[in-house]
């Protein structure tokens, strides 16, 4: 008698005929399949961020449930190991010698603000006071400091303050000289700003700072100037 159970084109002919019952699964198969579902269900998800799977979850099945938290746990552990990785928090001094590894070798997804200064210079110890403050509002970004001479031997003073911007390793931007700054007259928000659009930090400032200095300057410019009608009557006279 012929096993109803035997893999063969016979067998598979009589059961979509309805003459044999389908084909008995183990426990053992059961399980596989279950496991190469859940499998499957990660990958399709892997592609995902913790917020793409807040904003999906509605359209997850029952089914969905185990392996997509899994994968949510797995993405939060990376994502807490990054966080722990890459938090600063405070500007550092370093030497030449730290250069390479401080810098060039920062790491991936690493920003860097280097600040070239000299000792006595107000505008180099004004913007070192800015930039600790900075340090500590985006801890993501890695701040340091180092006298001129010491990181580049016979660096001129003419061109200090020097701030270098770098992304894993690689220069993205140059402030160079005291006129690039502004002068004594430079405000923590400007310095933000200018770090943001080099895209050291991420700011929550909606504008230049600097440009609404600028239009209140204009403006007092302009309500401080005789109006024409004015002129026309002292021509009169």
């Amino acid at each position: 008698m012929q096993d109803p159970n035997e893999d063969t084109e016979w067998n598979d002919i009589l059961r979509k005929k309805g003459i044999l019952p389908p084909k008995e699964v183990s426990k053992d198969d059961e399980e596989e399949e279950l496991a190469l579902q859940q499998l499957s269900i990660v990958k399709t998800y892997e592609g995902m961020t913790l917020e793409n799977l807040e904003e999906n979850e509605d359209e997850f099945g029952d089914e969905d449930e185990a392996a997509i938290e899994m994968y949510r746990q797995k993405r939060l552990a990376e994502w807490k190991a990054t966080q722990v990785k890459n938090v600063f928090g405070e500007m550092v001094e370093i030497s030449g010698q730290d250069y390479i590894n401080e810098v060039n070798k920062a790491g991936d997804d690493i920003w860097v603000v280097l600040h070239l200064y000299k000792q006595g210079l107000p505008l180099c110890t004004l913007i070192n006071q800015h930039l600790n403050i900075l340090a500590r509002k985006f801890p993501q970004t890695k701040f340091l400091k180092s006298i001129s001479t010491t990181c580049i031997p016979n660096y001129p003073d003419r061109n200090l303050p020097t701030i270098f911007v770098y992304f894993e390793g690689e220069m993205k931007a140059q402030f160079i000289g005291p006129l690039v700054f502004g002068g004594m007259n430079l405000k923590v928000e400007e310095l933000e700003w200018r770090l943001s659009e080099s895209g050291a930090v991420k700011t929550d400032l909606e504008e230049n700072p600097k440009k609404q200095i600028e239009d209140k300057l204009m403006s007092s410019i302009r309500s401080s100037l005789p109006t024409r009608k004015n002129d026309d009557s002292e021509d009169d006279d």
